[in-house]
């Protein structure tokens, strides 16, 4: 991209373009407004800011614990940003909240511990806008809003790209900047994130101030990285060292449930759903077990459960089930040594169902496995759809059952606490998209070996006919 110049002829090209984004804007704006109640108790954090010899309209501020709706903050924007340049920079994180900015803000004087030292050094050399709690589906919109305010199509791009784009101050752009939050694969922590997205934000400020356009920055987030149930009247701006006093509720996990083999846990099982099926009256008759096996107020009975170092058996006793007045849902489980991985393996070599003295018997053992010191996960644990669960034999009450457990858990073995261990995911490691590329890859290099081929049997003439001299006569035996 280098040597690229936003100009006026760009911007003509782009028109149609625009048009048709701005369009689907709306739309989507309109959709996402009657999505807008449902998310209103996610707050996040925005802040707008203008560059040096600008300054921001002045807003009215929302009152204290309000949080800002996506109209609302359609209007925040029109009007702090009516008299700002129209190069739009929108730095865009992932997560954040207001408490990111308490504790990593530097907001109790140590200035050591502070991540965000060129957004505070950014915010203190310009007027600034500051709306501690918006609405998580308003800020999803915020590129949305820009992009109708000043008719020109986002740009998704990084520092290194901006470096090499020469800016036109005359004509309006709206640069989005995607910021992560937590660290991936690198295992790096909140603050060093935080403090990464930081530099970039000073390297994007320092090139735009380098070729001297003018700008209006908004930073905020898609989503909160917490969820404040209720907020404190007094909320002030976090730069200014007044703190927000919130009190904050972490989302609620449904423990796993646990059997317990001599005061210590030894099998651990977890789902979303536990969904048996009966075909009864010409019909599929459905009841999820869940509610009654995790979670407050469900107390299951485990009687029957046993486990050693060879042999976990869970047995989960329930009552009024399908019109059954007993009913049991059992996993078998074993652990073997395999001489070939020269490792242990646990496998699920039955699920069972027990209903009023009868058995629906499921086998597992060729799909749900893993090594004896992981526990097993899988999206879909099913009898119907992709199987990895089969009737026991032609003959059995299975063949009239179906069952259907989502993000399925289970360990019975090797458990150290309450928690599972690493667990063996039930994808294979050939995806179909794999698959795909691999067998792309294998008609190319086909392809390309046939067309070397045909390349190398390619001969050149070896006589040449002379005009002046007698004509070459070619035998046929040659």
């Amino acid at each position: 991209m280098a040597g690229y110049d936003v100009t006026a002829s760009s911007a003509l090209k782009m028109a149609a373009v625009r048009t048709l984004s701005r369009n689907a804007g709306m739309i989507l704006l309109f959709f996402l407004c009657v999505f807008a109640a449902a998310k209103s108790d996610e707050q996040v954090p925005l802040v707008a800011w203008a560059s040096d010899g600008f300054a921001l309209s002045p807003v009215k501020a929302p009152s204290a614990g309000h949080t800002v709706s996506v109209d609302e903050l359609e209007s925040y924007l029109n009007t702090a940003l009516s008299t700002t340049p129209h190069n739009l920079l929108l730095f865009l994180q992932d997560k954040l909240s207001v408490d990111d900015i308490t504790m990593y803000g530097g907001v109790f004087g140590n200035k050591q511990d502070n991540v965000f030292q060129n957004l505070e050094a950014a915010l203190a050399s310009s007027s600034s806008l500051w709306l501690p709690s918006v609405s998580s589906s308003a800020t999803a919109l915020v590129s949305t809003l820009l992009q109708n305010q000043i008719d020109a199509a986002p740009l998704y791009m990084n520092p290194d790209t901006l470096a090499q784009l020469r800016l036109n101050a005359s004509v309006a752009a709206l640069l989005v900047f995607r910021l992560p939050y937590s660290g991936g694969a690198d295992m790096m922590s909140t603050k060093e994130v935080l403090s990464g997205n930081d530099e970039v934000i000073g390297q994007v400020l320092s090139i735009m101030k380098a070729q001297s356009v003018p700008y209006t920055a908004v930073f905020t987030a898609l989503w909160p990285s917490r969820v404040i149930e209720e907020a404190s009247p007094a909320v002030h701006s976090v730069w200014s060292r007044s703190l927000l006093q919130s009190r904050r509720e972490e989302p609620v996990t449904k423990p796993p449930l646990e059997f317990k083999e001599k005061g210590s846990t030894c099998i651990l099982l977890w789902a979303e759903k536990l969904v048996v099926s009966q075909y009864r009256s010409g019909k599929w008759e459905r009841h999820d077990l869940a509610p009654k096996t995790f979670g407050e107020g469900a107390s299951p009975n485990l009687s029957g459960s046993s486990c050693n170092e060879t042999h976990s058996r869970l047995e989960i006793n329930y009552e009024d089930v399908l019109n059954y007045r007993s009913f049991k849902l059992v996993f078998v489980m074993n652990r073997r040594h395999y001489k070939v991985s020269a490792r242990h393996w646990f496998t699920m070599d039955l699920v069972q169902l027990e209903y009023d003295g009868k058995n629906a018997k499921f086998n597992g053992s060729r799909y749900v496995y893993a090594p004896s010191e992981y526990s097993y996960r899988c999206e879909s644990v099913s009898s119907s759809r992709y199987p990895q669960l089969s009737p026991h034999s032609d003959k059995d009450n299975a063949n009239d059952w179906q069952i259907s457990f989502d993000d399925f858990q289970i360990q019975g073995f090797n458990v150290a606490g309450k928690d599972f261990s690493y667990a063996s995911d039930c994808a294979s490691f050939f995806t179909p998209g794999i698959w795909m590329g691999l067998v792309t890859s294998l008609l190319m290099v086909l392809v390309l070996t046939y067309g070397l081929h045909m390349i190398m049997q390619l001969r050149t003439m070896d006589r040449f006919d002379d005009p002046k001299g007698p004509a070459i006569s070619v035998p046929q035996t040659e």
